[in-house]
């Protein structure tokens, strides 16, 4: 998962011959200014200090909270759907939507993808390629926002919160299901349809309760239903 000082990571371009003096001490990368060090920095500390004006979001770097104010002047306009971007790639990108463009196919299996990166991410399910790898216990993965997810194992961090009860979470997923499982009207079982005959008597699945704790394969479904026999 690339975050707001990303754009500023001058590792990401390891063949120029600066001289790079400046070290981070966290994640042993080098940079060729104190200052691209500094915004480099707050990567790891999570700080924000820039925040818009008109909706609240908060940024690491004056440069992505500039290219952020754009999505509220309108410069860079969907002109199918109204949507507004940051810069003229992410509109790019998006207008391949409403055209359905594919420029980028993959050499094995011929599949199509809007973006390059997304073309990338697939290249790896035929390479078995799994570059991000935890220096903590040597686990490897696919995608930058895999190894991102996986670290929270490590450091317990849960940054998604829920706005209702405040419980928090380890990924943003996670976040949507207890919301949607927990604060909506909806439930993920209705007990009303739930009809499974045994095979000892033909008694059917009818009252909600935790009093029993009847499975049915791998499944459990004691937190919804009581077995009347």
């Amino acid at each position: 998962m690339k975050t707001e000082a990303d754009s500023n990571d001058i590792t990401e371009h390891p063949h120029d011959d600066k001289p790079r003096p400046y070290f981070c001490t966290v994640c042993d990368k080098w940079f060729p200014r104190k200052d691209s060090l500094n915004v480099h920095k707050l990567i790891h500390t999570g700080e924000k200090l820039y925040s818009c004006t008109q909706c609240e979001k908060h940024f690491t770097s004056k440069c992505s909270l500039s290219k952020h104010m754009n999505i509220h002047s309108s410069k860079y306009k969907c002109t199918e759907c109204g949507k507004c971007f940051k810069d003229s790639n992410a509109l790019t990108v998006h207008e391949r939507i409403h055209s359905g463009e594919k420029p980028f196919e993959c050499t094995v299996c011929c599949k199509r993808f809007m973006t390059a990166s997304n073309l990338v991410k697939h290249s790896r399910f035929h390479s078995v390629e799994k570059p991000y790898k935890c220096q903590l216990c040597d686990k490897a993965f696919s995608e930058s926002e895999n190894l991102s997810n996986h670290m929270r194992v490590h450091t317990a961090d849960k940054p998604y919160k829920c706005s209702v009860c405040n419980k928090s979470f380890t990924t943003f997923s996670r976040l949507q299901t207890h919301e949607h499982n927990v604060h909506s009207n909806r439930r993920p079982y209705d007990c009303n349809s739930i009809e499974v005959k045994t095979e000892a008597d033909s008694s059917v699945i009818t009252e909600c309760s935790r009093d029993d704790k009847p499975t049915i394969g791998m499944f459990d479904f004691s937190p919804f239903i009581h077995v009347s026999l």
